[in-house]
Formats: structure tokens, sequence, C-alpha cells
């Protein structure tokens, strides 16, 4: 007879392909239903916070929802500083646990609902009659409200016999808020005839214009109003038509072309929430140009926002298209009158910086021109984050993810590559990490080389500090010696996990880099670059910062 155990299992199934986890009492039953019962792939991974990472990365990189599971107690608690991350990023996943009995707390039991609580996340907990409904509810409040979930089965509940497995609905789809609406629809076409009107217009895409799968519409948008356009570090390579893109905006972005910004008079953001770093520390838009968003948020997310149309991304896009084509409009010609390449240059560095390490922009150039075409890179948080935000394109938005950054975490890059692998196997999957968080997550890159296998590397920024700490405290006066660490050996601790690595020194060290691009994925290891890089070269986005903090 299915058990309440299975009962979860089948039903979460049905709906989600990828569950990653660690074993445990608290969910030993669910695993064993899952493995046995259903056609679900699990991953093993080494640490609980990693099974919440691999899942919130295997979303970030197919837009399909995954489940990570842990026990109760120690597991659940491990998994929070991840959970936390995945509700700053709103990113849709289910955390199945196992918790306390019905019949009240042990010894070592927590109140797990108000610790998943205080970092955003509900609690959905299952009883012996409600199972299978209680699993689609905690799936269809993650898509929902694009968060993660958490899934409780209580340890006398588990092995419950429950009667066969009950036929549910699916979750609904996520409602589109349209354009439709009187005063919405006025907006619209208000909006369309300043576009046409505009002799400097300019589209901001953020992730929301992602989600919505606007790339194509958004083109057409810039097309007819001759926009030049721009995008969030989430939303990168969506315009279709890279000869008039300014890049990323921000910190990230070039200095040419975040100066350009000033000279718009009229800004349309899509789909993107403004946040400190996009904006410059509010920098980023002239106080002449007009600021109007677009965005399914409840209101404007920034100040500098004059007018807000609250819908869908792509639809509102769909509907300026159509007015503008309506009213003729011709395109301003401003875009064609720049030098957008110019205007994206950055600086180049020098192979090796004044104190004879590597100099990280020289190298991640040379990265960037080795790596292979069809990559997916996932970043750790850290000062290194610049580095491969300026100077690795990708194909599309979701082959650049950063994995921690909303939380202001570190540690959690090794577990993202499992996630991303298994949603895109057949690209090659590129960690981007630094010395401090690669320590944190060294367990789970077993998990990584035995997942991504010759599909997978790492590149260690190992430059024997905590970067952002000191580039912006120590520069302020603080005591770095807690910012620094003990330079380690990555390449040395690769080799027992079954990964190749090796030390780069200079720019010729990254030779290997061109030779495994050019083996059979089948034949080749994991690869490990442990770069020693410069501690003394600063990412732009941190001089901002440090600007703030002064």
């Amino acid at each position: 007879m299915p058990t309440v155990s299975e009962h979860v299992a089948r039903t979460l199934a049905q709906h989600i392909d990828h569950v990653f986890g660690i074993m445990g009492n608290g969910n030993v039953f669910f695993l064993d239903a899952l493995e046995r019962r259903t056609d679900a792939t699990y991953v093993a991974m080494r640490h609980e916070a990693g099974a919440v990472v691999a899942a919130d990365a295997f979303f970030r990189a197919s837009g399909r929802i995954a489940a990570a599971t842990a026990t109760y107690g120690a597991g659940f608690t491990n998994t929070l500083t991840a959970l936390a991350e995945s509700v700053q990023a709103s990113i849709p996943l289910v955390l199945v646990v196992g918790d306390e009995p019905t019949s009240g707390p042990r010894a070592w039991d927590v109140d797990q609902i108000a610790l998943a609580s205080a970092v955003g996340a509900r609690t959905y907990t299952v009883g012996h009659a409600d199972a299978a409904a209680t699993a689609v509810i905690a799936i269809e409040h993650a898509l929902t409200y694009r968060t993660p979930t958490v899934l409780a089965i209580p340890y006398d509940v588990a092995r419950l016999e429950a009667g066969p497995v009950p036929a549910t609905a699916g979750p609904r789809p996520r409602p589109v808020i349209a354009p439709t609406a009187p005063f919405t629809a006025a907006s619209v076409a208000a909006l369309a005839r300043d576009l046409a009107a505009a002799e400097r217009p300019l589209l901001l895409a953020g992730r929301g214009a992602h989600r919505a799968e606007a790339g194509e519409l958004l083109g057409e948008l810039a097309d007819l109003t001759g926009a030049v356009t721009a995008t969030t570090a989430l939303a990168r390579s969506i315009f279709p038509r890279p000869e008039f893109d300014l890049g990323i905006t921000g910190g990230f972005g070039a200095e040419g072309a975040m100066e350009l910004f000033h000279e718009a008079d009229l800004v349309v953001v899509l789909g993107a929430s403004l946040n400190q770093f996009t904006m410059r520390f509010g920098q980023l838009f002239s106080p002449a140009s007009r600021v109007v968003q677009i965005d399914t948020a409840p209101s404007a997310t920034h100040p500098h926002v004059g007018s807000f149309i609250r819908a869908d991304v792509a639809e509102t896009a769909a509907a300026l298209v159509a007015q503008l084509r309506a009213i003729g409009a011709e395109p301003s010609g401003w875009r064609e009158s720049l030098d957008i390449a110019a205007l994206r240059e950055r600086e180049t560095g020098d192979e090796l910086a004044p104190d004879g390490r590597l100099d990280p922009r020289s190298a991640a150039i040379r990265i960037g021109e080795l790596l292979p075409e069809d990559r997916v890179v996932v970043s750790d948080g850290g000062h290194f984050i610049g580095w491969a935000n300026m100077y690795w394109p990708v194909s599309a938005p979701e082959r650049m993810m950063m994995v921690g950054t909303h939380y202001q975490s570190i540690g959690l890059g090794f577990p993202s590559i499992p996630g991303a692998a298994a949603a895109l196997p057949e690209a090659t999957v590129v960690l981007t990490t630094g010395d401090g968080g690669g320590l944190m997550a060294l367990a789970d890159l077993e998990s990584a080389v035995r997942t991504a296998r010759g599909r997978g590397m790492a590149v260690v920024w190992n430059d024997n500090q905590y970067g952002a700490e000191v580039n912006v405290y120590g520069k302020l006066g603080v005591a770095e010696g807690p910012m620094l660490i003990p330079e380690v050996d990555f390449a040395g601790l690769a080799e027992p996990f079954g990964a190749e690595g090796v030390v780069v020194r200079t720019l010729e060290d990254l030779g290997r880099l061109r030779t495994w691009r050019e083996e059979d994925p089948d034949e080749r290891r994991f690869l490990v670059l442990d770069l020693r890089v410069s501690g003394e070269i600063v990412a732009p986005y941190q001089e901002e910062i440090l600007a703030m903090n002064r």
C-alpha cells in the first residue's frame, strides 16, 4: 500500500523531473519512493545548502522548477543560507524535508516553520490524508509567487499507509498581467507617442523581460524607435542587435557606455528592478531624462522613475510595436550616429600587476577568448564577480547566473554546477569563484566533478584574501589581518576529487585551457584553473561601493 512519502514523491515527479539532495533519516522514505516509484532524476549532493543551490541553478538555467531535499534538524538548518538566496532572487523551487513528529518535538528538533518564515519561505506540512494535494499546492505557490517553498513530512507520518495515490489537478499557470485595463492602455498609447517623438531613446531590459520571453519584441521596439539598448546583468544578450547595445549597466558596464545614459531624453525600463548596483547608486540617469518603467511589480521600484506601467513586458512591448506602426513612427537615427563599439571598450590591464601576480583583467580577457562557445557561466559571490561579468560574453541571459549575490553570500559556487549541468547537459558549465568562497563550498567540488565531468570547469580567482572586504573596508583603514587567506593550492585539491588542476601564474599557463577546449568532452576531465591573481587590481563596481562608503 502506498505511503504518505510515496504520495509526495509520485505527485512531485509529475511536475518536477530533477531532485537534488542529501539522504537522512527524515527524508529516507521519500527518497526510497522517489527512486523506486518515479522516473525523476535524483542527484546526490554533499552539503544540504548545495542541494538548494543546485535546484536554484537548475531553474535559472532552464526555467523549469526543481526540488531539493534534506533531513530534519541539522539537515534543514544547513539549507537556510541557500534558501534565503533563492527567496531574495525570486527563484521557485520546492525543498522537501523531514520534520518533527505530530506528537510533538523531540530534544533535537527546532521550529523549522519559524526558521523558514524568517528567511521568507512558506512551509506546507503534509498529513495522512492530504499529502498529494499539499505537494501540488507547494509547487503552485512556488511558481505563482516566484519563491521557494518548504514541503515538510512529519517523521511519524512518513511511513503511514495512505491508500492509492489520488489524481490531482496540476498547478495553474502563472497569471499574465496584460496592458488592457483602460488606464494602462491609455498609458501605453501615450508612451508610444513619446517614443515616436524622442530624439535619444534608450531601452533598458532586465530579468523580467527575459522571463517574459520578450527579446524579439524588444528588438522590434528598438528598431522602430531607433533606440540604443542596454541590459542588467541578468538580461545580457536579450536584444538581437548587439551593434546597438551598450551592454550591462551599472558597475559591470563600460564607462563610456554608462556616460551615454546621461544623453538619453527618454529611458524605458522593461522588467528591471533598478537596484543600487544597476543604478550606479543613483548616478545612472540624468535628472533631465524621463524614465518610464514597465514591470509586474505593484509600483515603481526606484524614485527616479517618472511614469510606471504595471503589465507584462512582452504584452506591453507588443502593444507598443502595434501603436508605433499604426502612427507611422520613424526611427530617431540616434543609434546610427554613435560608435557603440568604442563606448563599450574596457581596460585590458597588463599581464602582471605591479606585485608580480597575474592581472585579473588580462587573465579574464584571455580566458574569455579560450572558453568553449557553448558555455554557461555560474558565479559564486565575491569581489571577482566583476571579471566574468565584464569580460566573458554569453549567448543568452540564462547562461550567466550569479548565485549568492542577491543575499550577499559567498560559498555557493561549486554546488551551482550540478544544477546547471542537469539543466543544460550539452553545454560546458564554467564556474567563477574566489578562494574564500571556494573553500566554503569545497564539499560539493566532488558533486561538480561527478555530474559535469568533462563538460565542467572552475576558475578560482586566488588572491589570498577576502577581496571585497579588503577593497572596501581595508581602504577605510580597518585592520586587514582577518581579511587575509593563506595561499591555498586549488590545483592540488582538484586531483583527489578526480579533476585536473592547473596553476596559472602567467597568460602562457592558460594554454592548457586551449587544448582542453579542443578535446572530446567525453574523454577529458573536469578542469580547475587556479589563477594566482593580484589583489591590488580592484573591479570598477567595487570602486563605486568604496566611493559610496566614503
